[in-house]
């Protein structure tokens, strides 16, 4: 009876196995340090590349015990187990799981049926397109499995098949495939009822979405997953549905990136649950090899299709946030600094507070927002550079031509400005390279920029005058609104120069105001008075109702002429001051380099007096309009209670 028949079981001893079978084994094979000691007819009968070893070392070698060694054999020793004890004729179990590693195992050792009819290779290829490749779960474990094989799998053309099934299942229906269809998601009937250990419950469950395949393949090894996500590219699957599979899979492998980032909707999560124990065994999370986090986040970055929306600008800045984290290539930051900037406009102001992870004194990584605010003004001024949006478009699309986009973004940085500023560590040529980011165009009001500024003068009250200058030359005060004004006056934080600049376009603001509010007033009076009085009612209004809004304007009249008068009698008593004010000016004009001259245009020069006997000057000064030929200044001091009640009548 030959040795074949005669086996009954393999058993190890240390670090060598044996073969009972009543003869003595004649051949020693080596793997990976294993040896196991067979026989030769059952190998070589089996094995092509054996056979043809064994034939090579019969002319060089008699000795009756031969001893080979198989470099690099794929599986290593529990592999070959497995391959051996198909030789000695023992059932071989073939499942999703050990597929690839024994095609290659097989591959390797040339099992054709050349050498035996239906062979490993015949077998295993048979359950390759029978069970494997219309199964979806089968198709993911068998992929899964692949990685320690990968190389000798590549050169079988067993991956790109595996991908293609994959790919195309995810194109099609999931009913289609049977059930269960999800392997780590909810077991499922083909009706649609949720089984709980194979029980129809008779719940049911809601339909799949288009993610429902992202769990699945975020358990395979990156290599494998870069290559399934081209793969499917070719298959035409939507940019979209690719991108949330690429998001999925870097919130769960990059640290910290979940906690930035709006996961998926708490019943999308109870979908994924794992509900059958034994595909939860079969395929655990804690099979996944490590990771290399930073290869992960450059293949993420360079899979990511180029388009824009408000859920993939907030993905793009966390993984900025998490590059900073992990120290990646400084490459890698400019592609995503350049990708955020072109849709920077979709951004919030919590996505752009990203920790300084460096050995930087400040908390907040204001250079990184400033190099993608660059990045995106450049964008607006090539039209090569803008984004396609995802489809179907967000609810809010943006159009990159208007000056919508260059708006948000300002608001934007001016409310980040305002956040940082509270660091002390912050520096104000920082803050003034960042404000200068921006064009003037972007700024409709400076009141967003004028509140950054009053927070980093409060929370940095060592600064010297001519540093806050520098910043607040920055703003446009033309720009600023009344109540932004008003505060400004009253703003003991800011330098004299300022304040007085941000009081004569208050009151030129004043004047085109009351301008404005007579000329309407006149309007309205004059269209009262020419209405012919022989329409009927349908025509014009009531004449009870008419006769009300023409006793309103004639009041409105009277109190504009009033406040008129009042503006006339400011400007006469300003002319008064303006007069006393430069006769001290031509007493002090021997000791000018003694007292502090604060300059406001380039005509007309004032101390700055500390006295109190200014505070009459200062008051009546702050509540008259200016002139439009010559620039005046008063001092700090006097900015109380004379001058709030020359603005009175108009709060």
């Amino acid at each position: 009876m030959s040795p074949v028949a005669k086996v009954s079981e393999f058993h190890r001893e240390g670090n060598d196995w044996f073969c009972k079978t009543g003869l003595s084994s004649d051949i020693t094979v080596v793997v990976d340090d294993v040896k196991f000691h067979l026989h030769k007819f059952p190998l070589v009968s089996k094995c092509g590349k054996l056979a043809r070893m064994y034939e090579d070392s019969k002319s060089t070698d008699k000795q009756s015990l031969w001893t080979t060694v198989l470099e690099e054999f794929p599986g290593g020793a529990d592999n070959f187990l497995i391959v051996a004890r198909f030789c000695y004729g023992a059932r071989v179990d073939i499942t999703s799981k050990n597929l690839v590693s024994i095609h290659c195992a097989a591959e390797y050792l040339e099992m054709t049926n050349e050498y035996g009819e239906d062979n490993l290779i015949s077998q295993v290829e048979t359950f390759l397109h029978k069970h494997v490749l219309r199964n979806w779960k089968d198709c993911i474990l068998a992929l899964q499995s692949s990685s320690p094989v990968l190389k000798s799998a590549e050169k079988l053309q067993m991956i790109p098949k595996l991908m293609n099934a994959v790919s195309t299942m995810v194109c099609t229906d999931p009913s289609l495939f049977g059930w269960p269809m999800m392997m780590y998601g909810t077991l499922q009937s083909p009706g649609g009822s949720i089984l709980w250990n194979g029980i129809n419950t008779g719940a049911r469950m809601r339909s799949s979405g288009s993610d429902w395949w992202y769990e699945d393949i975020s358990y395979l090894s990156v290599d494998l997953f870069k290559r399934l996500i081209k793969t499917m590219e070719t298959k035409g699957i939507r940019a979209e549905s690719l991108a949330g599979a690429m998001m999925y899979y870097a919130r769960k492998y990059l640290p910290g990136l979940g906690r930035w980032q709006s996961g998926t909707s708490d019943s999308s999560k109870s979908r994924r649950r794992v509900v059958s124990f034994n595909l939860a065994k079969a395929s655990s999370p804690s099979s996944m090899p490590p990771l290399d986090q930073i290869a992960l986040l450059e293949t993420i970055l360079s899979l990511l299709p180029e388009k824009r929306g408000r859920s993939f600008c907030k993905f793009l800045l966390g993984l900025l946030r998490v590059a900073f984290i992990l120290g990646v290539d400084g490459n890698c930051v400019k592609k995503l600094e350049k990708r955020i900037g072109m849709q920077l406009e979709l951004a919030t102001l919590d996505n752009l507070l990203i920790l300084n992870y460096s050995d930087s004194e400040t908390l907040y990584n204001v250079d990184c927002v400033e190099r993608i605010v660059r990045h995106f003004v450049s964008s607006l001024s090539s039209s090569s550079s803008q984004l396609p949006e995802f489809s179907p478009p967000s609810l809010d699309p943006v159009t990159s031509p208007s000056p919508a986009p260059l708006k948000k973004v300002a608001n934007l940085v001016d409310s980040y400005m305002a956040e940082v500023a509270s660091d002390v560590n912050l520096k104000p040529d920082k803050m003034r390279s960042l404000a200068a980011a921006l064009p003037e165009s972007s700024r409709p009001l400076y009141d967003g920029l004028y509140r950054a500024f009053d927070i980093y003068f409060k929370e940095h009250p060592w600064l010297s005058d001519r540093d806050k200058e520098q910043l607040c030359n920055i703003m446009d005060y033309q720009r600023l609104s009344i109540d932004a004004c008003a505060h400004a006056s009253h703003n003991d934080r800011l330098p004299l120069r300022v304040v007085l600049q941000v009081l004569f376009f208050e009151q030129m603001h004043l004047r085109t105001a009351l301008a404005g509010g007579l000329n309407v007033a006149n309007t309205e009076t004059a269209h009262a008075v020419t209405i012919p009085g022989g329409r009927t009612g349908q025509e014009i209004v009531q004449r009870d109702g008419w006769v009300t809004v023409v006793r309103q304007n004639q009041v409105l009249k009277v109190d504009m002429q009033k406040m008129r008068s009042r503006v006339g009698e400011l400007e006469e008593e300003f002319q008064s001051i303006k007069q006393e004010m430069k006769k001290r000016v031509s007493k002090s004009s021997s000791s000018m380099s003694s007292p502090r001259l604060v300059k406001l245009g380039c005509k007309f020069l004032l101390p700055r007096a500390s006295d109190a006997k200014n505070d009459t000057v200062q008051n009546s000064v702050s509540s008259t309009p200016r002139s439009a030929t010559a620039d005046h200044t008063l001092p700090r001091s006097s900015r109380h209670s004379k001058h709030r009640k020359s603005f009175s009548f108009f709060g």
